[in-house]
């Protein structure tokens, strides 16, 4: 597991080598806010090979965040991140380790008939319920159970740092908001009972839709209901009415700052005056925010992508790296994630690290 310790004596050998904020809180100590992202890819051992190396390069280089998901690459993304720990020199201890559990995963590729896969794998075995599945999605506790035992051990690793119940907004395809806010309690009871264990150090939620749209939207979800039910659950489960919900994960990108700029939450302790932006909330919360599909998978690298007025006030040699730097400078962010199998993006995408962010006056300059 990552240690406060540890994360701060990273801090200490690369923090010279970068900008202004570079590293930031998170967890028991600080990570670096240009994060490894391992969501795109074949699911190919060419890929895994090539993946591994970028991992250990960039963890090697000023990145300690790297995050992940049970179903990345059918499975293979976490292996990978596994091995590249491993093979990294660098202490496990120095470098914070999130991933995910919501969807169903294959095993290593894609198999020929997904639906029948799907049944004989985890329906038949009773690893989840039918009633409890909206696709191949559920936050169901026995789901939630499963899949980080199944993270840990493709991990190589007896702990993780971030847990994220990911895309739970799925779920509000078939279900009430309301009934959706419930499977998320239970989901949290789950959590708070493997922190306590000491299986995971804090969880998250991760999304895609739920944080970003209007209130009232059909995949909306309130943080301050999200964050109630987090409470509750660590009173339920104790020692002590503390909780672990610690982060969440959403994109966000020049094309996609609705994070900032759409007030679509309340505020606990004002919950009929006016909404504040997602990123406000989770400030005013203590929550960290970290940002996915930080360079639009790939579509903000070209030139001429983010617009002209925007990229003027960006610092960074690259569109890359600037598209990273814009998502770096929203405030209340805490990681940009990237993700790369190539080692010159990846020295690239560290690099956007040595520039330094925006300031609040100037990002807000951004949007006007």
């Amino acid at each position: 597991m990552a240690t406060r310790d540890a994360l701060w004596g990273y801090r200490d050998a690369f923090g010279d080598a970068f900008g202004r904020t570079y590293f930031r809180r998170f967890g028991p100590g600080v990570a670096s806010s240009v994060g490894l992202g391992t969501y795109l890819g074949d699911p190919t051992d060419a890929v895994d090979d090539a993946l591994r190396e970028t991992l250990r390069l960039g963890i090697e280089s000023g990145a300690n965040h790297v995050d992940t998901a049970t179903n990345y690459r059918c499975g293979r993304s976490e292996r990978v991140v596994g091995e590249a720990i491993r093979e990294a020199a660098v202490d496990r201890a120095a470098v914070v380790v999130a991933t995910k559990g919501g969807f169903l995963p294959f095993d290593g590729d894609r198999p020929d008939d997904p639906a029948a896969y799907l049944r004989e794998r985890y329906l038949e075995p009773g690893i989840v319920d039918p009633a409890d599945l909206v696709g191949a999605h559920s936050i169901a506790p026995g789901l939630l159970e499963w899949s980080l035992d199944r993270s840990l051990d493709r991990l190589g690793l007896e702990r993780v740092d971030c847990y994220y119940v990911h895309n739970p907004e799925t779920q509000l395809e078939s279900r009430s908001r309301e009934a959706v806010y419930d499977a998320l309690e239970a989901a949290f009871e789950t959590l708070e009972r493997r922190r306590a264990a000491g299986d995971v150090g804090a969880y998250g939620v991760a999304t895609w839709d739920a944080f970003r749209v209007p209130e009232g939207a059909d995949r909306y979800l309130s943080l301050r209901e999200v964050l109630a039910r987090a409470a509750a659950a660590g009173e339920a489960v104790g020692p002590d009415d503390d909780h672990g919900l610690a982060a969440i994960q959403l994109p966000f990108t020049v094309h996609m700052a609705d994070a900032f700029t759409r007030a679509n939450q309340r505020l606990p302790d004002d919950p009929d005056g006016d909404p504040v932006s997602t990123l406000e909330f989770a400030h005013e919360a203590g929550l960290a925010v970290v940002t996915s599909a930080s360079v639009g998978q790939g579509e903000l690298a070209a030139d001429g992508a983010i617009p002209a007025a925007v990229d003027a006030r960006l610092s960074g040699d690259t569109p890359a790296q600037r598209a990273l730097n814009f998502a770096r400078s929203a405030p209340g962010v805490t990681c940009s994630l990237v993700g790369t199998t190539d080692p010159d993006h990846l020295r690239e995408n560290v690099a956007a690290g040595t520039f330094d962010p925006l300031g609040a006056s100037a990002f807000d300059a951004t949007f006007e």
